[in-house]
């Protein structure tokens, strides 16, 4: 059997949490395959709401293996406690979660070299996450990062403390105060400690054989397409490849398995941080967006930046993946917006119209939009596509002519059930 990929097409907080938990019926597996402790995955069924950093949002689901994938930074501190609140679902982790040996660590010198980093840089700063995530796969590509599958050797903690010196160094040339390690590291290797208990597995061979077995797998990606490494809005973006090239990477699977590539975007765009955001709203209309959406981060509680719809960064990210489906979220936000808008080119700054993201995104875009009609009516009542209002509807059809992908999925609620399936 295939596997799946859902990946977020914007700049991360699309909803993918929820849509996971939908979907996760149909699989085996849910593998995570890139990112950490950043991504804030938000599930809410039940009239509870559950938010997820590093593990895959199938684990809810009973008889549903969930796999950490190699392309994962992993923070033992943070991971034990997200664990460790499953117990009051009644969840056996032990029995549905693996870890890859292959997955990094986030050590807590990470953290703090992630701090002093972004304060050298100043009024450069990218808006980091500050959970050492940057640092970790800093290491990772410099060949002396520490891996899960490193804490079952008995040379451990001698790999540790030389990996803490080298970071020591660096802090203190940058003049960064790290007694605070003292008080963290006693955590950490009680965490190292809960970790040993879990599966820590070769997961490259446990999804290999769960393909061969004709079982269905969905790769579950984190933060967005536009944050990608090496095509997202550089600097302004993530360590790793949050596109669909980064599932193979991340999981060690060959591109012959990919099925299904599963877009989702919002009906709106938001922005979490610094960097280009051409349809950004900072006016009273923005900061509607923000409150009826909620849009404050589940991970670090930042306030998203907010703002239109954006064809020319989303046909971009559909171009990149491959996407075969997509999945529109958060539509209910609108529901009380007379009008409506899409950006549908960019006017660059010597006159040019075009729909094509151009290589220096921090010059200053004129958005080109499109205006629409809102619907201004409940919806999340709605479970057919038909019944959608026709404003809605018009609004739909207009993008899926534009990027030509059909939508087959809208969201109309935060709630698992509020959902339609095309």
């Amino acid at each position: 059997m295939a596997v799946d990929v859902l990946l977020g097409l914007q700049w991360g907080d699309e909803g993918k949490g929820k849509i996971v938990d939908y979907l996760a019926p149909n699989y085996h597996v849910v593998a995570r395959f890139q990112g950490g402790p950043n991504a804030g995955h938000t599930l809410e069924f039940e009239g509870k709401k559950h938010v997820l950093h590093q593990i895959p949002s199938g684990i809810f689901r009973e008889n549903i293996q969930n796999i950490i994938g190699n392309g994962l930074v992993i923070d033992a501190i943070v991971f034990q406690k997200e664990v460790l609140s499953l117990d009051k679902y009644a969840i056996n982790y032990r029995k549905n979660l693996f870890i890859s040996k292959k997955a990094h660590l986030i050590l807590p010198s990470h953290k703090l070299l992630d701090a002093a980093l972004e304060q050298a840089k100043g009024n450069q700063k990218i808006g980091s996450t500050l959970r050492g995530i940057g640092p970790s796969y800093q290491d990772k590509i410099g060949r002396m990062g520490l891996r899960v599958g490193d804490i079952l050797s008995p040379y451990f903690q001698q790999k540790y403390n030389q990996l803490v010196q080298n970071h020591k160094i660096w802090l203190d040339y940058l003049q960064y105060d790290s007694s605070s390690l003292q008080q963290t590291e006693p955590l950490f290797w009680e965490a190292i400690d809960f970790l040993k208990t879990l599966n820590i597995v070769d997961s490259e061979y446990l999804i290999n054989q769960a393909i061969n077995q004709n079982k269905k797998i969905l790769a579950e990606g984190a933060q967005g397409s536009l944050l990608d490494i090496d095509f997202g809005s550089y600097p302004y973006v993530t360590s790793s490849n949050t596109i669909v090239a980064g599932a193979l990477t991340g999981l060690g699977f060959a591109p012959r398995h990919v099925r299904e590539v599963f877009g989702i975007f919002k009906a709106y765009c938001t922005r979490v941080g610094e960097g280009p955001f051409p349809t950004e709203l900072k006016d009273e209309t923005g900061e509607k967006l923000r409150k009826i959406g909620n849009e404050f981060g589940a991970t670090t509680g930042r306030k998203r930046r907010c703002g239109w719809l954006d064809l020319p960064a989303l046909k971009y990210a559909i171009m990149l993946n491959g996407v075969t489906q997509l999945f529109m979220m958060k539509v209910d936000v609108l529901n009380t917006f007379e009008q409506i808008k899409i950006c549908t080119h960019y006017k660059l700054p010597n006159g040019e119209i075009t729909d094509q993201i151009p290589y220096d995104i921090h010059l200053a875009i004129e958005p080109v939009y499109q205006t629409f009609e809102g619907w201004y009516t409940e919806i999340k009542h709605i479970r057919q596509f038909e019944q959608l209002p026709t404003q809605l509807l018009t609004f739909v059809q207009f993008i899926e002519q534009h990027v030509g992908i059909p939508i087959t999925l809208i969201s109309v609620g935060a709630d698992r059930a509020e959902t339609i399936f095309r």
